[in-house]
């Protein structure tokens, strides 16, 4: 007697390899969505206004993991590194304070440099910075009790062996290395390099003008 083959219908020949590829295809794009956030560019969202009027509550930015190298996880250095964080720099990194979250300033000084604030002016190895990205949003300056802070006066003090000493845009009224000190460049995750998309606050109006504005 002759055994009968069972037929596979086609259909289901074409909808099982289709079914395969695309979970193929799938597993690709978020294996290689991974590997470009974790070391190419990542997207990040400003929630304060510490860095007006360079960034606005509600900028969302690009932030180029690359340029200042590769950091793997538990180890303390970097590799393919390009270029260090330099002076006019505005970077994300890890907060100090609470490696939990992430912040985003500028970078004033670099390592050996000695930094001081006079009144509100800022001086780097003694001598004064054209602060163009600096605002400032009163001319009062707080330097005696109970009001006097480093906000408007701190140092002189020189930034240590691979560290970087940072501030907001918005000079008062950023918490920034004036207030808690310096960043380790290993913490720094990278430099912000543009804008893709902007809402102002209630997240409803977008703001077609800062759309590609490239972060200086």
């Amino acid at each position: 007697m002759k055994q009968k083959t069972k037929a596979i219908p086609q259909r289901s020949i074409v909808a099982s390899f289709v079914n395969r590829d695309n979970i193929e295809a799938i597993l690709i794009a978020v294996i290689l969505a991974l590997f470009i956030r974790a070391f190419v560019v990542q997207a990040f969202k400003i929630p304060s206004g510490s860095m007006e009027p360079t960034l606005l509550i509600g900028d969302h930015i690009l932030v180029n993991k690359f340029i200042y190298g590769i950091n793997l996880p538990f180890v303390e250095r970097k590799f393919f590194q390009f270029k260090k964080p330099c002076r006019g720099d505005v970077v994300v990194f890890v907060y100090p304070v609470d490696p939990s979250k992430d912040f985003i300033k500028r970078v004033i000084a670099i390592e050996g440099d000695t930094i001081q604030i006079k009144n509100k002016k800022i001086y780097i190895n003694g001598a004064p910075v054209n602060d163009e990205h600096g605002h400032y949003s009163t001319p009062n300056v707080f330097n005696q009790a109970p009001l006097a802070t480093n906000r408007d006066n701190y140092g002189p003090v020189t930034v240590p062996p691979n560290c970087v000493f940072v501030m907001g845009d918005n000079r008062d009224n950023s918490y920034d290395s004036r207030f808690w000190g310096f960043v380790n460049v290993h913490k720094v995750k990278g430099k912000a390099f543009i804008i893709y998309w902007s809402w102002e606050r209630p997240f409803r109006n977008f703001r077609w003008q800062r759309l590609g504005k490239i972060i200086h």
